[in-house]
């Protein structure tokens, strides 16, 4: 007996195939259709790349979601992923669709979640957790010898992309060093131009860490002092720890 329509949103992590939760791996079994994002017609999609491996007979069905900074666009995207998502469930099809790093962390598949329960709110939807960015990125520099806990004791963690200016940043590490909280800055980029100066008068370049692809071969994991003042790649991050708590080993 053929299993009733349903989409399941995976959380696939940020590159390394093998940091799929087992929960995941067992929801792309179970579909007849992977859906994924793509940037551009006929392009590969980073979340299908990386649950590639285990990906057998199920049919694709790749979603364009443009990188433009116009809304109109990627508002058009969403509802159409939305119509075809639908359409396949209302064939009685069970659906994975990927979605890089966490499935409810800065993803644009939580906007197709938001359309489906707005417009097709009898369709069911679960969420699968993926490892994210961040939390990669400290395990893997603690792997290396340069442990990295994301919080400890009453400190806070915020994570969020890097801030558009330096008066913006400049703010932002105030307000962090006040309320003893660590920074996790994603989608660093063209900003690490203006934001090593930053770090640097502050004195925090030593204590940060850099971290770019995650999860990728080609993954790159330093000291954000060992980083020069230069573009780097949209996936790439900083986690900057401003204090220590007072009781530690």
């Amino acid at each position: 007996m053929k299993a009733a329509a349903a989409l399941t949103l995976v959380g696939v992590g940020p590159g390394d195939p093998n940091l799929l939760t087992v929960a995941a791996v067992q929801a792309i079994a179970k579909a007849a259709v992977v859906a994924y994002p793509v940037a551009q017609p006929g392009a590969e999609g980073m979340a299908a790349r990386i649950a590639a491996p285990w990906i057998t007979e199920q049919r694709h069905l790749p979603l364009l979601f443009p990188m433009v900074a116009a809304a109109a666009p990627r508002l058009s995207a969403w509802r159409t992923a939305a119509d075809l998502l639908a359409a396949e469930l209302a064939r009685a099809e069970q659906l994975v669709l990927l979605c890089e790093g966490d499935a409810s962390l800065f993803a644009s598949c939580s906007y197709v979640l938001l359309e489906l329960a707005s417009r097709y709110p009898q369709w069911p939807v679960s969420v699968i957790p993926g490892i994210t960015a961040v939390a990669a990125a400290a395990a893997a520099a603690s792997s290396l010898g340069m442990p990295w806990p994301l919080a400890l004791q009453d400190e806070g963690l915020l994570i969020r992309p890097t801030p558009n200016s330096q008066a913006a940043l400049e703010l932002l590490l105030e307000q962090a060093k006040a309320s003893n909280t660590v920074l996790a800055l994603l989608k660093l980029g063209e900003r690490w131009l203006w934001v090593q100066p930053v770090l640097e008068a502050r004195g925090l370049l030593a204590a940060s860490l850099f971290a770019q692809r995650v999860g990728w071969p080609d993954q790159l994991l330093l000291p954000a002092s060992e980083v020069p003042a230069a573009q780097r790649p949209y996936f790439s991050l900083l986690l900057i720890r401003q204090n220590w708590p007072e009781v530690l080993p």
